[in-house]
């Protein structure tokens, strides 16, 4: 699987200068936050991922992804709908295929 990442729009709240990306690899989902003098990030493995939450507004969706122990969670808002949908998805579908028979 490709890694693909998601880039928070710069016209929701706190992602205007530095906006959030989360990038998901077939191996571990990793949220990124900039600011001006350091780097927020934060990664949690694909198989330590307990649940995927989307809450949806007119436009913008907040992502919401629990670890299973329960770790720091991963939080993101600002993502289109769609970005939203994909992560969730991707995520879905990596835990699948690393599942053992």
């Amino acid at each position: 699987m490709p890694t693909e990442i998601f880039t928070a729009s710069r016209w929701t709240k706190g992602n205007r200068l530095f906006p959030t990306s989360l990038e998901v690899t077939d191996t571990a989902v990793t949220r990124r936050k900039k600011s001006w003098l350091s780097r927020n990030e934060i990664s949690i493995h694909l198989q330590r991922v307990a649940s995927v939450r989307i809450d949806t507004g007119l436009v913008w969706s907040d992502i919401l992804i629990e670890s299973i122990g329960g770790g720091d969670p991963i939080t993101s808002h600002g993502h289109p709908k769609k970005d939203a949908i994909r992560i969730k998805a991707l995520i879905e579908q990596a835990q699948t295929r690393q599942r053992p028979a």
